[in-house]
């Protein structure tokens, strides 16, 4: 799909209605994702932009270190450089500003249909456990089923720990192990049973299974869905 470079705001040319074409161009191409109920990459990567644009927004400050600098004047006795900024806080920045009231509704109308687009897929996915689930839930199987279809996806999870400055948050690493055709004899149970006969390192996995009752892309949208799912679940049976 068509993309918006990181730095869209302050590369280039700082023209209104530049910067508007290049904007509407890519929340078209964004809103068409959505239209064929592909998820990611695209909505992660809207929330970035947005969020860029609110750090801009209010630390207009900011924008001068994305700007590019030329050399004015060169002190070769003392070795420093004094370097003039191109760009003033006067028409560019105006232009800046006009663009972001102008970009700042759009992103969050967009971000609106993926959300909405989100909850819909995770209202129509069912998570549940297969068998006893012991008390380390942090790396297991984790069993996708697509919608219409006679195949399981069978998955390898890890949940770890990320620490800022700011704050701590869980992210989840996926491995695709098999694919399984389902059958009236290949049930859950029956699936972790031979896992646990053929892989040793997890002796006791959790295991988990995430069942898709609507029909979406599995890479774009279910998959990722599925796995933001099971670290909420995982997450509240911890607390």
């Amino acid at each position: 799909m068509n993309t918006l470079p990181v730095n869209w705001l302050t590369e280039g040319l700082i023209d209104f209605e530049y910067k508007k074409y290049l904007l509407l161009a890519y929340l078209q191409a964004a809103k068409s994702e959505f239209g064929k109920q592909r998820l990611y990459p695209v909505f992660s990567d809207l929330i970035m932009h947005y969020r860029n644009l609110l750090q801009v927004k209010a630390h207009k400050q900011l924008v001068y270190e994305s700007f590019p600098q030329r050399i004015s004047r060169a002190d070769f006795e003392k070795l420093e450089l004094v370097y003039e900024k191109i760009v003033q806080d006067d028409e560019t920045m105006q232009q800046l500003a006009e663009i972001i009231e102008f970009a700042a509704p759009l992103f969050t109308s967009t971000l609106e249909e993926g959300k909405e687009l989100y909850e819909f897929v995770e209202r129509h996915l069912e998570l549940s456990p297969v068998g006893i689930t012991p008390m380390y839930r942090n790396e297991g199987y984790l069993f996708l089923e697509a919608f219409p279809g006679t195949e399981t996806q069978v998955y390898v999870y890890r949940i770890t720990m990320f620490e800022n400055t700011y704050e701590r948050y869980r992210g989840i690493h996926t491995e695709l192990l098999q694919i399984v055709r389902r059958g009236l004899t290949q049930t859950h149970e029956n699936l972790k049973v031979q896992l646990l006969r053929e892989r040793q390192e997890l002796p006791n996995p959790a295991t988990f299974v995430a069942v898709s009752k609507i029909p979406v892309p599995l890479e774009q949208s279910l998959l990722p869905i599925a796995k933001r799912s099971l670290v909420k679940y995982v997450t509240g049976m911890a607390a």
